[in-house]
């Protein structure tokens, strides 16, 4: 992955929270408006898993690269609102029941600004959840 050097920098929105909605559907809310064409980006995601099957993307271990991001064949991403801070990621197939899952956008851009080339979540993002 291309991560610049110093991405804190670099004003970005950062993941509140990232909560199951449905058994393949997870409802993601940032801290600011987003650019809407980066963080509708599938690519721009990855979803770790201590069972890296159905909608994870990556194990507990693996490093996030551009191979193992998530697949415009595996989920899609649209507005939940008008906020440009409320995102629904729907999924092909459900969640694993019981499995643990932590959602790591990266790149997502403030809404009017490109060119973000870090991590979107922070250490008191609620990005983990465990599948219905």
């Amino acid at each position: 992955m291309n991560f610049k050097a110093e991405p804190e920098m670099t004003p970005h929105p950062i993941l509140l929270e990232a909560r199951q909605t449905a058994l393949n559907q997870i409802l993601m809310t940032y801290d600011k408006r987003t650019d809407l064409a980066s963080a509708t980006n599938v690519e721009n995601y990855w979803i770790r898993s201590n069972m890296p099957v159905g909608f994870a993307s990556v194990g507990m271990k693996d490093a996030l690269t551009a191979e193992n991001a998530i697949r415009p064949d595996m989920a899609v991403i649209t507005p939940a609102d008008n906020s440009m801070m409320r995102y629904f990621m729907t999924f092909r197939v459900n969640a694993i029941s019981g499995a643990m899952y932590t959602v790591l956008p990266c790149f997502v851009n403030l809404e009017g600004m490109s060119g973000f080339r870090g991590e979107n979540w922070a250490p008191l993002s609620r990005n983990m959840f465990i599948g219905m």
